[in-house]
Order: structure tokens, then C-alpha cells, then sequence
């Protein structure tokens, strides 16, 4: 199910964030990025509604989710 962001407060949201980047394990890209200027990457594809969060009920987890392109 899909859960909105706006409802969540900052700090939940964040960890969130976080959690999700921090799976990727190392920054193999040409030029290294913060932390910070991640989290506020994802957190402009959310307001663009690029990416959704979803939370499952079995696992009690969040993730993610790339929003299907119409």
C-alpha cells in the first residue's frame, strides 16, 4: 500500500530515505555525493511524484517505489 509522505513526519521520512540509499553500499560514480544532497534528491522525486513510499503489511517494512511511467 501506498503511504503519503506528506503524512509522515520528517524524521520518519528521513530514516526512510536513508535506509534506502544506504542499501546501495558503495558511491561508484565519477564524483562522490553527500549524504545530505542524496536525501534531498529523493526527497524532490517524491514531490515530483516520480517515486511513491509503500509500506507491507506482512514484513511491517517501507520501501521505495518507482512510480510506472503511463
Amino acid at each position: 500500500m501506498n503511504i503519503p509522505f506528506e503524512e509522515l513526519a520528517v524524521e520518519t521520512l528521513t530514516a526512510i530515505i536513508e535506509e534506502f540509499i544506504s542499501r546501495e553500499g558503495t558511491d561508484y560514480g565519477v564524483h562522490e555525493i553527500s549524504l545530505e544532497k542524496k536525501v534531498q534528491q529523493v526527497m524532490n522525486q517524491l514531490q515530483c511524484g516520480e517515486i511513491v513510499v509503500t509500506f507491507d503489511p506482512e514484513s511491517l517494512s517501507c520501501d521505495l517505489q518507482v512510480v510506472a511511467q503511463r
